[in-house]
């Protein structure tokens, strides 16, 4: 096998088309991965967010993550599905438990990491804590929670190719196949498009951060605005900006 092989298999029209093709695989690829993050965004996002807001049980929530990132997914996969069945179940299940410790991680961290004089200034103003949390520790969180997305994703995008392993499609179903048929070519091109399929998910949710994430809240909108103090505090008197 060699990479000219690999890109004149990617090129050829003939592996796109139809219900095995790439693009199949690829739709496919993509539905188990965002079920996981969903289904995983749903469980990590709440607990990560109570959990940072009350500051209690932190060390649970430690331990929970480094526990679940310790548990092997493609041993938990074949165990689940010995345990109920070739079904989806057991696949998004494995990749959840793959997305939940990011997810988990970057709500905690960035509802921690809020101002605590903001926050302050919130609950004096009669804000509930319903509302501190949703209307100004959440907004202020999302660099460092779509920094938990994003990794999240990029993990479970590049793990999926484990569900073929137990007859479900995906990219996966290249590098079984290939390998059954002999056919190095589909293999090498299983892999590389795998990794530009993460590629491309990682650089849609960098999208994604930039446009929803307020610019004050971005690192070059942080040093802009220190930038512009200093330059306030050194300027000499009467010398306008």
């Amino acid at each position: 096998m060699s990479i000219p092989e690999i890109f004149a298999w990617l090129f050829d029209p003939a592996n796109w088309g139809g219900s095995t093709g790439v693009l199949a695989r690829v739709l496919e690829h993509l539905w188990y991965s965002a079920l996981a993050v969903v289904v995983g965004a749903l469980v990590a996002v709440p607990v990560g967010a109570l959990v940072g807001h009350t500051g209690r049980g932190s060390f649970l929530l430690v331990g929970l993550a480094n526990g679940l990132r310790a548990l092997p997914d493609f041993g938990l996969l074949v165990l689940l599905v010995l345990l109920v069945g070739v079904q989806l179940l057991p696949v998004v299940v494995a990749l959840t438990v793959l997305a939940v410790p990011p997810l988990l991680a970057g709500t905690y961290a960035g509802i921690r990491n809020v101002d605590r004089a903001v926050v302050d200034a919130a609950r004096g103003m009669g804000m509930r804590e319903r509302a501190v949390l949703l209307k100004v520790e959440f907004p202020n969180a999302l660099p460092l929670l779509i920094g938990g997305l994003r990794s999240a994703s990029l993990q479970v995008v590049a793990t999926t190719a484990i569900a073929a392993y137990v007859s479900f499609g995906g990219l996966g179903r290249l590098l079984i196949d290939g390998q059954r048929n002999g056919d190095y070519a589909q293999m090498g091109a299983g892999a590389v498009l795998i990794a530009v399929l993460a590629l491309v998910v990682e650089g849609v949710l960098a999208g994604v951060q930039r446009v929803v994430v307020s610019p004050g809240l971005r690192p070059s909108g942080r040093r802009t605005y220190k930038q512009a103090e200093k330059q306030k505090t050194t300027q000499p008197a009467g010398v306008a900006s």
